[in-house]
């Protein structure tokens, strides 16, 4: 008897240090990824001259007003007009064609189906910057260079394959009853998917919208290569035009990176409960 109470309390000190230890391991891991936010929210509201003598140090004033100034520089409503509109074209156009597309995968059998799965699965691996010049060229011939909707239909194209490979998995979890019950109705193949399938893909739509509008939102390169005027520019390449030649306003750029910053972490927040939820079905089961 005192052999098995030792041996049951050895077991819960072991699960006890192991659960210390991941959550000392997470509480690291929060550390590194919110320190750089905290430090450009507290160096946003410094001045220039105090940021640069110490960026660890509290202000002496709040300088709220470098926000209002970041605000009129970056052009802060068209800039985010911009970037709303790409991230709305590509957003629905993945989520239009990954869903209809990863169902059809789904439910479909036969070396065609699993073929064309794996071709989108195999595109998922290619780098861009090996297809960035080619995709300019393209781009180009096609004269949608310099369109914030050309932008978004590229966004389309690149980002299909990672939500057609977790629609896939997702719709797998859904029974194929509810198919043949709603064909027996008299529902097409369209609204069937419309009215029945899709309403129960609300939790990998949400994930899907999230990851996208992430990767859209915080994306650089592909607009500095696509949108060539000032006018179309997004609220990260407006940030950009504050980094001069010989200076750079880092009060300013700091602000405005935090403005940049919200309007994503609002709508993050907002779907959030959703996340883990559509990976773990969408990747697990596919």
């Amino acid at each position: 008897m005192r052999n098995s109470s030792g041996n049951a309390g050895g077991v819960r000190l072991s699960r006890r240090a192991g659960s210390g230890l991941v959550l000392l391991f997470l509480l690291l891991g929060a550390v590194v990824m919110l320190f750089p936010i905290y430090m450009g929210i507290l160096n946003s509201v410094k001045t220039q001259s105090e940021m640069l003598t110490n960026i660890l140090s509290f202000p002496a004033k709040v300088q709220f007003n470098n926000f209002s100034s970041a605000f009129e520089k970056i052009h802060f409503f068209r800039s985010l007009g911009n970037t709303i509109q790409i991230a709305a074209v590509g957003l629905i156009g993945i989520i239009v064609c990954a869903s209809l597309a990863g169902y059809k995968l789904s439910r479909t059998k036969g070396k065609l189906s699993s073929a064309l799965f794996g071709l989108f699965i195999l595109s998922m691996l290619i780098p861009f910057h090996s297809i960035m010049i080619t995709l300019v060229k393209i781009s180009n011939e096609l004269s949608i260079q310099g369109s914030i909707y050309g932008l978004g239909m590229i966004y389309i194209g690149l980002g299909v394959s990672m939500a057609i490979f977790l629609y896939h998995g997702f719709v797998k979890s859904i029974p194929r009853d509810l198919d043949e019950a709603a064909i027996i109705d008299g529902c097409g193949e369209l609204r069937l998917f419309y009215a029945v399938i899709f309403p129960l893909l609300l939790p990998v739509t949400a994930t899907i919208a999230i990851l996208n509008l992430l990767w859209m939102w915080n994306d650089f390169l592909l607009p500095l290569l696509m949108l060539t005027n000032s006018d179309s520019y997004t609220l990260l390449l407006s940030t950009n035009m504050l980094f001069g030649e010989y200076s750079n306003d880092w009060s300013n750029i700091l602000a405005s990176l935090i403005l940049a910053m919200l309007p994503v972490v609002i709508f993050y927040l907002i779907l959030q409960k959703y996340i883990l939820n559509g990976i773990a079905e969408g990747a697990i089961k596919g």
